[in-house]
């Protein structure tokens, strides 16, 4: 069998948490490589830190939709946090903060996938 073909056999057979989960475990890899990267290594550093806002943009944008079935208070604090990842980022790509607090966030997210993913 070929990757592709078990990779697209693996994305069938997982749930959309199971999905968020492995995104946000790649993201994160991607950032905690990226933070261990030279800091003359800018596109490593901006690929994984864009990606990282390209991943929280667009939970925002889904929790802002009508139709979104999580309740308010979690897509408000979830647009909350993609606002935060956003302004983080641009200071990580100055130099003026560090990678840490959005591994932690990200991390965070995965933990509380997991525990969902665990009840269903």
């Amino acid at each position: 069998m070929s990757l592709r073909a078990y990779q697209q056999a693996a994305t069938r057979a997982e749930n959309p948490r199971e999905m968020e989960y492995r995104l946000f475990g790649q993201v994160t890899r991607a950032l905690m490589e990226a933070s261990q990267a030279p800091t003359d290594d800018f596109a490593k550093r901006i690929d994984a830190l864009d990606w990282n806002r390209k991943v929280w943009s667009a939970l925002a944008t889904d929790c802002s939709l009508p139709d979104n079935q999580l309740p308010i208070e979690l897509r408000a604090s979830i647009i909350s946090l993609s606002l935060w990842v956003s302004r983080h980022s641009s200071a990580v790509m100055r130099k003026e903060e560090e990678f840490e607090p959005l591994i932690e966030i990200n991390r965070i997210i995965m933990q509380g996938l997991a525990g969902r993913a665990d009840a269903a």
